[in-house]
């Protein structure tokens, strides 16, 4: 298990955590991948939502070192990976100023998204919300007075911005519809990106439960947790075969391919004893959905 972080340059690295953007980038994937499927794909769509995307989910791994830090979840108890703030390399003040930097660069880059989509002033204020609103889960999942990831909310935010609302809000804005079919890999989407945070969870169980982080795992236990990773799993691939069998649509079922790298993912999480053995299965869990993703945009484009 890692120790230090050596220079501010790595403990800025460290902070941003680019292992966690393949898992936001997903979402915006899907819905791209959808949009293109009804011939409506749009290219300065699929940028902007992208960086937008890539700027909330860097303000969420800042805010989420900040808040930690304060709160006691980063304390020497801690298994995971050591943290900026908690390493001495970064302060606070520090770490705030750069919340506060990717909260204008959020705004400047979803701003520029609304404008190159949206005409209608309605739907402009709307989506306009819906992203002021993401801001604001990014910088109180862990920081604030209440943050609501420690009252156990975090599975629940994760799945409504990583799964329902990054999906079909990025389809809305390439296509200015909605079809209910859609749902279905959001849904898939959203469970795959719950499954990664629950890893973190059961990974930090000991720490989080110490600190009175109320996460999933902590309320209902390391086995129950377990259970809980497999029903996400297993339902975000059954999900996807039901949207292959409703749209009629084999080549929906080209992203099973990555079954077997997320059963293994399971298994290993099942078995790990401690942090430093549970701690991989976080990244492979991210690239993996990112494949079952493209996977699903391989199948439509080379077999529809």
């Amino acid at each position: 298990m890692e120790t230090t972080l050596g220079s501010k340059k790595q403990a800025w690295l460290h902070a941003i955590r680019l292992r966690t953007l393949p898992l936001a980038l997903s979402s915006i994937l899907m819905g791209s991948i959808l949009a293109a499927v009804q011939e409506q794909f749009k290219i300065e769509v699929f940028l902007l939502a992208a960086l937008t995307t890539i700027f909330l989910q860097v303000l969420s791994n800042l805010a989420n070192d900040y808040g930690d830090s304060i709160h006691g979840a980063d304390s020497q108890s801690r298994q995971g990976p050591i943290r900026a703030v908690q390493s001495g390399i970064i302060s606070l003040p520090e770490m705030k100023r750069a919340m506060i930097l990717l909260a204008i660069f959020s705004l400047a880059s979803g701003l520029t998204l609304l404008y190159y989509s949206l005409h209608d002033w309605t739907l402009f204020l709307l989506f306009l919300g819906l992203g002021v609103l993401a801001i604001v889960a990014a910088i109180t999942y862990t920081s604030g007075k209440k943050p609501y990831g420690y009252a156990g909310l975090g599975d629940l935010s994760v799945f409504i911005f990583f799964g329902l609302l990054g999906v079909s809000g990025t389809y809305f804005l390439h296509t200015l519809s909605f079809d209910w079919i859609n749902f279905i890999p959001a849904i898939s989407l959203g469970l795959f990106s719950t499954a990664v945070l629950n890893i973190n969870n059961i990974r930090d169980i000991d720490s989080d439960t110490l600190a009175g982080k109320k996460s999933i795992p902590v309320r209902i236990g390391k086995h129950s947790a377990v259970a809980y990773n497999w029903f996400l799993i297993i339902g975000g691939n059954i999900l996807i075969i039901c949207y292959a069998i409703i749209s009629k649509s084999p080549w929906a079922l080209l992203p099973l391919i990555t079954l077997p790298m997320m059963l293994k993912i399971g298994i290993g999480v099942a078995r790990g004893k401690d942090a430093p053995m549970i701690d991989p299965f976080l990244k492979k869990m991210a690239i993996s959905t990112l494949f079952w993703t493209l996977s699903f945009g391989a199948g439509w484009y080379f077999f529809n």
